[in-house]
């Protein structure tokens, strides 16, 4: 088996800003990665070598303005597969047939994910809110869950389950009544059985056999035999994030969650092994960033070896291994607090701190989507388990963007009621304000009710009489 050739960044170097940034910046949507798979396939649909965001704005607006037709005609381009429009959605029976084979045992992990992710969620919910000045006003913020759910699963690498439990149990701890899903019409999608089962298990029965940039455009527009959704949650490829950009303001989106990342912090107290088999989880899903960065350097070397010896025996190790030296590094750092702002620059999906102390570090952190402290917590149980959602910012966006969860399906409303008394207590500020800037509308409609009685309040209309019974029809 080849070595493994994976780039090492010293961060006392002259250009290990650039480096740094560059490693971020991979997976960032307006990026310009693409397989030569991706790029022949863009090729052979729409006839000229598109970038990936002109091929996403091209098949979003062709499914906003052919609705149907339009999904039909990308799928059997893209996945391959012909469907006839009775075939978009999964039939009941074939969700039941699934639940009932799939086997117990996954029905009982399912089951017990579910219980974990929504009693966390639950706890999390935001409460509506009142402010009262006695006499004068009451504020308030009222929430209210989101109508209709639009979640997207990836089916290209693997099936994940996981990603279902991800989602729909935060939309369902907020209360969501309609959740959609879709996945691509193959085997590790919407054919699949063990992710047929899970929407059983869950409930869901609205599921599309739609994969791409063109369910994402599917769900926020609406097309024949399909009512859009109020927000798109759902992880996927770079054409996914990239359409779930596009479609942003059409409705509501999670966060930028496109291919996976890690970074390990990680100093002399480290196990070597452990380190190596946490950059590989998240390398396998490949395409996926997997970084160490440490201020010991015998590390980076046990490391090394550590990841040659794990891959001889696991069985995505080509995927992982190609990932690692496309996407990966080894990072050393002259001191542990350049360390820490060498992650905070990389703003990681996640971040695995494995150091003697993890808690004292923590606190520096800025930005991560979701951070794993110690030896024994695994990014892995976060994946699949835990309770917080495994849907995180990608590409640096942790910056800026939070993981999803149950609030983000929810939405709020402020309620504002003021008495008269209240009205003139305010009112000069607000009149000073709106003068200021040239809305004097603003102005006067304040200063009519605050600086007198307004108009004359109008008496009570007096009931009507009650009319005379009407005699009635003859017949003819």
């Amino acid at each position: 088996m080849p070595v493994l050739k994976l780039r090492r960044i010293d961060l006392t170097a002259s250009n290990a800003a650039a480096q740094i940034i560059k490693l971020r910046d991979q997976f960032r949507t307006d990026s310009e990665v693409v397989s030569a798979a991706s790029k022949k396939k863009t090729q052979a649909v729409f006839g000229e070598a598109l970038p990936p965001v002109r091929a996403v704005e091209r098949i979003c607006t062709d499914v906003r303005d052919k609705g149907l037709s339009a999904v039909l005609h990308y799928t059997e381009l893209f996945d391959g597969v012909k469907l006839k429009a009775d075939q978009i959605r999964v039939k009941p029976a074939e969700l039941a047939e699934a639940h009932a084979k799939v086997g117990d045992d996954f029905l009982e992990v399912i089951r017990q994910i579910r219980y974990n992710v929504l009693q966390f969620q639950s706890g999390l919910l935001h409460c509506d809110a009142e402010m009262r000045v006695s006499g004068k006003h009451e504020l308030q913020v009222r929430y209210r869950p989101l109508k209709r759910v639009g979640v997207y699963c990836p089916g290209g690498a693997a099936a994940y389950p996981s990603t279902l439990l991800m989602t729909v149990c935060p939309a369902q701890a907020a209360g969501c009544e309609q959740i959609v899903v879709c996945m691509p019409p193959n085997d590790k999608g919407a054919y699949n059985r063990e992710m047929l089962a899970t929407c059983h298990e869950l409930g869901i029965t609205e599921v599309y056999r739609f994969g791409g940039a063109q369910a994402i455009a599917a769900m926020a527009y609406g097309v024949e035999g399909m009512k859009p959704v109020d927000i798109i949650v759902g992880p996927g490829n770079q054409y996914v994030a990239l359409a779930k950009k596009y479609v942003f303001g059409q409705v509501a989106i999670d966060c930028i969650a496109g291919p996976s990342e890690i970074v390990v912090l990680a100093d002399d107290s480290a196990h070597p092994d452990y380190v190596a088999l946490d950059l590989i989880a998240q390398a396998e899903h490949s395409p996926g960033v997997a970084v160490l960065v440490t201020w010991y350097e015998p590390l980076i070397n046990e490391v090394q070896v550590a990841l040659e010896k794990r891959l001889a025996k696991l069985s995505r190790a080509d995927l992982a291994r190609d990932s690692l030296e496309r996407y990966g590094a080894l990072v050393l750092a002259p001191t542990k607090a350049a360390a820490i702002d060498c992650v905070n620059a990389i703003a990681p999906e996640h971040l695995h701190i494995q150091t003697r102390d993890p808690d004292a570090l923590v606190d520096d952190i800025d930005n991560a989507g979701a951070v794993f402290l110690g030896p024994f917590t695994p990014v892995a149980v976060g994946d699949y388990a835990a309770g917080p959602s495994h849907v995180l910012p990608t590409g640096g966006t942790s910056r800026f963007a939070s993981g999803l969860n149950v609030n983000d399906f929810r939405k709020r409303t402020s309620i504002l009621r003021f008495t008269r008394q209240g009205l003139k207590d305010i009112s000069e500020d607000v009149v000073y304000l709106a003068n200021k800037e040239g809305l004097t509308g603003h102005a006067a409609s304040v200063e009519l009710r605050a600086n007198d009685n307004g108009p004359a309040a109008r008496p009570k209309p007096k009931p009507d009489k009650v009319p005379a019974a009407a005699a009635p029809i003859a017949k003819k």
